[in-house]
């Protein structure tokens, strides 16, 4: 599920799309990279959902800050039912061209 679609149905303007399109493009990597069953061909469409829908709703809630919007939306995955095992990338430990939203 790409995030795009939800996006624009949110109403967010064009500063706040790019910027969430980019934290969740950086916690799905994050994700990815970790290795968790949840980035698996079976898992990985509920999982960019679950991620996709998270970041909006901080959006929503005004966040602006790219690695508090990743951060959280990893957070708020691992705490879910479905991901006990998830191993939790902070922003601090992501690539600087993730971090930065580049």
């Amino acid at each position: 599920m790409p995030i795009a679609p939800l996006l624009a149905n949110a109403g967010f303007d064009a500063e706040a799309t790019r910027l969430l399109g980019s934290a969740f493009d950086a916690a799905w990597q994050a994700v990815k990279t970790s290795g968790s069953a949840l980035a698996d061909e079976t898992h990985a469409a509920s999982t960019r959902a679950r991620l996709a829908k998270r970041v909006i709703e901080m959006g929503r809630r005004g966040e602006r800050a790219h690695d508090r919007l990743v951060e959280d939306a990893l957070v708020h995955l691992a705490n879910s039912s479905e991901a006990p095992a998830l191993p939790i990338t902070t922003s601090s430990e992501l690539p600087v061209s993730l971090s930065q939203g580049r």
